[in-house]
């Protein structure tokens, strides 16, 4: 909450103290049907202690004329009675008498407010890093994130931490509202330089829709309407971006997924499950199944207090009937039938802590995932995040608002998708069985391959091909050493591994020219162009990808055998198959790139337009959308490539072969 100390605010005292009800409301005043029908944005603010946060929500109340003459008379009323010359807009939304006393935001206060254009609903968060948690809370249903920024002050700590967490929760708007500009004089190299430092920062981060607006919530510069004393921004008011910017973008609308939150049996001849649909849409006479039984009905009908409804989306609450009688309970998703979500007891997880009491590992914890409770135990802490500088540090527990990657072990299997795909069913919190707090909320990364029994993906080892006795091996009469000598360097495998889109044919091809330049015999392996001819049989299953990388392994083996430097450009999502082309190359001739790439980007990226088309259901099995990737334990180099041009990671590959003594340096 900022502290309005600015004598020049009679302004709005002078502009609304005597507007009456009805001419308040008169310019959001909407027939009924237009009103339903309207876009619905959520969205929450965040930012530092008295970043002006909630004085930002009482002008746009005020200035949207969604403010009633009674609650502004009861704010002029309180703001006199502090003594102070202006009306402290904070008090629409802070609203405990702590929050008044000390000023500053404690609980999370969600406002509602309409313009002729949309619907909206505010989360008010507090900026204080004793209360982090419960801006957790508050961002987590948001489609937009406005991070506050004080001008006087700039960037700070807090406001990088909102921000990663707005990262974290996979808010898709982000929009950073540079506040107070008032007090530094509307000076643009102010504006400028915050948004250079935050825009620094915001690039290790998924933060795909980044905006600057440069504003005074105090007096309403560039809230709702433009501000004539910053005649050098030339972008929309806060409000014309709020009320323009896309909705429904977090929204999963392809992967149907509805935990059960109860059996309804009000007589004989009625039985339905009522619940929320997570994400998807569904329709009656498709077919689904139950989870975890795998017990396959058909849907007979959508039933709400209104009737029975043709078709229903995700954040509709309704009751399912099957055609089939079924055992169905709390606890149990119900799923379209071939579009099943991944299962696992072993989970790769973010998690947020949000209690005073530290992490122990020796404690059990109540894991709550969709409707499900289940038995859990947090296994490995594997690293914590140091918020200011992204960097990954090794730690034993997590403090208070800290953020870590854990290893999350279940008595039984959670049905799930990966956060970045599915918010719905990728996040979780953590329950104290003791206390019954909430000690972390989590958000599902990928089931760890671990435990291969209870993942949906998961491959063996090792497919040891069939071999007839009476096949022998022909060597040939120039070895690979000659081989090497001829061509003055040592033969190895690049293995070029990661999401679609993150960019490996695109390093690889430039490697390729950069090594052709040097001298350097190459052979090229691309996953697209095998599939042409040699793997032209094999499909996307897990059993199909193996083999498929077990093929190609036996063509880069024989490009090696010939003293070349096989340059190799496949996903292969599972590490056992890469651990398994490594095992058919001496030790230190197998080189393996991670390219590593954040998924948003790849998907933004999407040059074969793959993303969209899984996305979809067109494409089953896709690495990333429906079908998980194991990220690689010990790669020879790692490539951010959403971080990096293809340029320096090329130079960054042929330093790493020269000081391998693979190439000359």
């Amino acid at each position: 909450m900022t502290v309005l100390a600015s004598p020049v605010l009679a302004r709005p005292q002078q502009e609304h103290m005597d507007l009456p009800i009805a001419a308040a409301h008169q310019s959001t005043h909407l027939p009924l049907p237009d009103y339903l029908s309207m876009d619905l944005l959520r969205f929450t603010t965040a930012g530092s202690v008295d970043d002006g946060k909630s004085t930002l929500i009482g002008r746009l109340l005020l200035d949207t004329k969604n403010i009633f003459e009674d609650q502004l008379a009861a704010v002029e009323q309180a703001s006199h009675l502090r003594g102070e010359e202006y009306v402290d807009l904070a008090l629409f939304t802070d609203g405990l008498r702590a929050e008044r006393e000390q000023r500053i935001t404690i609980d999370v206060a969600y406002r509602f407010f309409a313009t002729p254009r949309r619907k909206f609903i505010i989360a008010d968060t507090p900026g204080h890093i004793q209360y982090t948690r419960n801006m957790v809370t508050g961002a987590s249903t948001a489609e937009l994130a406005i991070i506050l920024i004080d001008a006087q002050r700039g960037v700070l700590t807090q406001s990088k931490r909102h921000g990663f967490i707005a990262s974290l929760l996979q808010i898709p708007h982000v929009l950073v509202a540079v506040n107070k500009m008032d007090l530094v004089g509307y000076d643009q190299a102010v504006f400028q330089r915050i948004m250079a430092e935050y825009t620094a920062f915001a690039s290790k981060l998924s933060a795909p829709n980044l905006t600057f607006i440069p504003i005074s919530a105090l007096l309403g510069d560039n809230v709702v309407q433009r501000s004539e004393r910053m005649p050098w921004y030339d972008g929309p008011s806060l409000l014309h971006h709020l009320e323009h910017v896309s909705v429904g973008a977090s929204r999963n609308l392809v992967d149907f997924r509805f935990p059960v939150q109860m059996a309804q049996r009000p007589h004989a001849g009625f039985r339905g499950f009522a619940g929320q649909i997570a994400s998807g849409t569904i329709r009656p006479g498709e077919e689904v199944v139950v989870l975890p039984s795998g017990r396959a009905s058909r849907v007979r009908s959508i039933v709400t207090l209104d009737g029975e409804l043709a078709e229903a989306a995700a954040g509709d609450s309704v009751t399912l009937t099957l055609e089939d009688e079924i055992d169905v309970s709390r606890g149990d998703m119900i799923v379209r039938a071939g579009n099943l979500p991944q299962a696992g007891a072993a989970l790769q997880c973010t998690l947020c802590w949000l209690s005073e009491e530290p992490l122990n590992l020796r404690t059990p914890y109540i894991v709550q995932h969709t409707t499900r409770q289940v038995r859990g135990h947090i296994e490995q802490l594997t690293y914590r995040i140091d918020v200011d500088t992204l960097h990954r540090e090794p730690a034993q527990t997590l403090g208070l608002n800290e953020i870590g990657r854990v290893r999350l072990t279940t008595t039984q299997p959670l049905f799930f998708d990966s956060y970045q795909i599915n918010r719905a069913t990728g996040n979780f919190i953590l329950i104290d069985p003791y206390s019954n707090n909430t000690v972390a909320a989590g958000m599902i990364r990928r089931a760890d391959q671990e435990l291969a029994d209870l993942t949906v993906a998961s491959v063996p080892e090792k497919l040891a091909p069939t071999q007839s006795p009476n096949v022998v091996w022909e060597r040939t009469a120039i070895s690979q050493e000659m081989r090497e000598q001829r061509h003055g360097h040592q033969a190895a495998v690049v293995w070029f591994t990661g999401l679609s889109g993150s960019g490996k044919s695109t390093i690889a091809r430039l490697l390729e020219r950069r090594l052709w330049a040097l001298g350097v015999e190459t052979f090229y392996l691309d996953g697209d162009n095998v599939r042409h001819g040699l793997n032209g049989d094999l499909g996307f299953s897990p059993a199909d990808r193996q083999e498929n990388i077990r093929r190609v392994g036996e063509v880069a083996k024989l490009a090696f055998e010939h003293g070349h430097l096989a340059l190799c450009t496949f996903i292969s999502p599972f590490q056992a198959d890469r651990r398994f082309v490594r095992s058919l190359l001496p030790q230190g001739r197998f080189v393996e790139v991670y390219v590593k790439c954040d998924l948003e980007v790849a998907k933004r990226r999407d040059p074969k337009g793959l993303y969209a088309k899984a996305l979809a259901g067109e494409i089953q099995e896709f690495t990333g959308v429906s079908s998980p990737y194991e990220e690689p334990e010990a790669a020879e180099l790692v490539v951010e490539s959403d971080l990096v041009s293809a340029e320096d990671a090329v130079e960054a590959i042929v330093a790493e072969l020269a000081a391998r003594g693979i190439v000359a340096g």
